[in-house]
C-alpha cells in the first residue's frame, strides 16, 4: 500500500502515515518544494484520505553550497513545501534539518482517520477501467531540459523536438507535479473507486503491477492509452535505452509525483473525467481495463500514445 494504517488502540481510528524525499529535480527552489510536498501527501490520496493532521518536513542542505546560495535556496524551497502543506488544508510542523554531501527534500504526512475515510487499494473486479489522472514523462521531459546545455546529449535529440518544445514540456511537467492529487481523491469515494495507487518511481507499469499483485480477486490489468506530456514520446523513442531517457512508451520511466491511477466502475469512469477536469481543469484518461486475470499488469504491444495537450495554445501550458 501507498501509505501504513495502524489500527488505534481508541475508538475504531486508524493512524495513516507516509514518507518520501528525493534530490531536486528542477532548477526553481519554490517549485521543488511545492513538488516535494505534493509527492509526500500523494501517498495519503491514493488511499483517498483527503485530510492530512501533520506534516514534518525533511530537508537535507548539500555541504557544497557556498552560504550565499544556501542562504537563498533552502528559504523558498521551505516556502514552497509549506504553502503547497497549506493548500492541501495541512500545515508544516516538526521535522528534521541535517548537513549531506547531496540536497534532498521531502517530508512526512499523518493523519488520524474513522474507516470510512480512507479507500483500500485491493477491491478491483472484472469489468473496472484503469484511470489516470496526471500525463506521463515527467522524467523525460525534465532530462531533456537539461539536455539543452550537453550539447553532445542535445545533438540526439534536435531532429525530433526543438528547444521552443523542451522548455514548455519542462514547465507542464513541473507545474504537473507540483498539483495536489487531492481532488482526484476525493473524487474516488465520489465515484466509488476500487481502490488506486501513484504513479512515481516505479513508472506506470511498475505501479500498476504492485496494485494488481495485491488484490482479492483473480485479476489483471491491460493499458491500452498512454497519455503523454506533448513530444516527450517523441523524444524518448529517440533515446531508445540512454539510461533516464528509455521506458517511457514501456511504462517504465520513472515519474515524479505523478497522478492517481485508479481503479473505477466502468459506468462512472466518464463522469469520473468530467468531474475531474470541471473541477481543476485538467483532463484525467481511461488508460485500460481490469480483466481475469493472475494479478498482474501489461501495457499492449503498441499502446495508443496521448499527447498532452493535443494542441498548443497561444500563453497557455494546456
Amino acid at each position: 500500500m501507498d501509505s501504513c494504517i495502524t489500527p488505534l488502540r481508541h475508538g475504531g481510528l486508524s493512524l495513516v502515515q507516509t514518507t518520501d524525499f528525493f534530490y531536486p529535480i528542477v532548477d526553481d527552489p519554490y517549485m521543488m518544494g511545492k513538488i516535494a510536498c505534493s509527492n509526500v501527501l500523494s501517498d495519503l490520496y491514493a488511499m483517498g484520505v483527503l485530510e492530512c493532521d501533520n506534516m514534518l518536513m525533511l530537508l537535507a542542505c548539500s555541504q557544497k553550497m557556498a552560504d550565499k546560495e544556501r542562504d537563498v535556496v533552502v528559504p523558498l524551497m521551505i516556502r514552497g513545501f509549506k504553502d503547497a502543506a497549506e493548500e492541501a488544508g495541512t500545515s508544516v510542523n516538526g521535522g528534521q534539518t541535517v548537513i549531506n554531501p547531496w540536497m534532498t527534500i521531502g517530508g512526512v504526512a499523518t493523519t488520524v482517520c474513522q474507516p470510512n475515510e480512507f479507500i483500500m487499494p485491493d477491491n478491483a473486479v472484472l469489468g473496472d477501467v484503469l484511470v489516470l489522472t496526471k500525463p506521463l514523462g515527467t522524467q523525460i521531459a525534465v532530462n531533456a531540459y537539461q539536455w539543452l546545455d550537453q550539447p553532445d546529449r542535445w545533438n540526439r535529440i534536435k531532429l525530433v523536438v526543438s528547444e521552443d518544445d523542451v522548455r514548455k514540456a519542462y514547465q507542464r511537467a513541473m507545474f504537473s507535479m507540483a498539483r495536489l492529487n487531492k481532488i482526484g481523491a476525493r473524487l474516488m469515494h465520489k465515484y466509488n473507486a476500487h481502490g488506486a495507487t501513484d504513479i512515481t518511481g516505479y513508472g506506470l507499469l511498475g505501479h500498476a503491477n504492485n496494485l494488481a499483485r495485491i488484490q482479492k480477486n483473480e485479476v489483471g490489468f491491460v493499458i491500452h492509452n498512454l497519455p503523454v506530456v506533448a513530444k516527450m514520446a517523441a523524444v524518448a523513442k529517440a533515446c531508445g535505452n540512454i539510461p533516464g531517457m528509455g521506458g517511457l512508451l514501456q511504462g517504465t520511466s520513472a515519474e515524479t509525483s505523478g497522478g492517481l491511477l485508479i481503479c473505477l466502475p466502468r459506468e462512472q469512469a466518464a463522469a469520473f473525467c468530467k468531474d475531474i477536469e470541471k473541477s481543476e481543469g485538467y483532463q484525467s484518461w481511461i488508460i485500460g481495463i481490469v480483466e481475469k486475470g493472475s494479478r498482474s499488469a501489461r501495457i499492449i504491444d503498441k499502446p495508443r500514445v496521448i499527447e498532452v495537450p493535443a494542441k498548443d495554445k497561444e500563453g497557455e501550458l494546456w
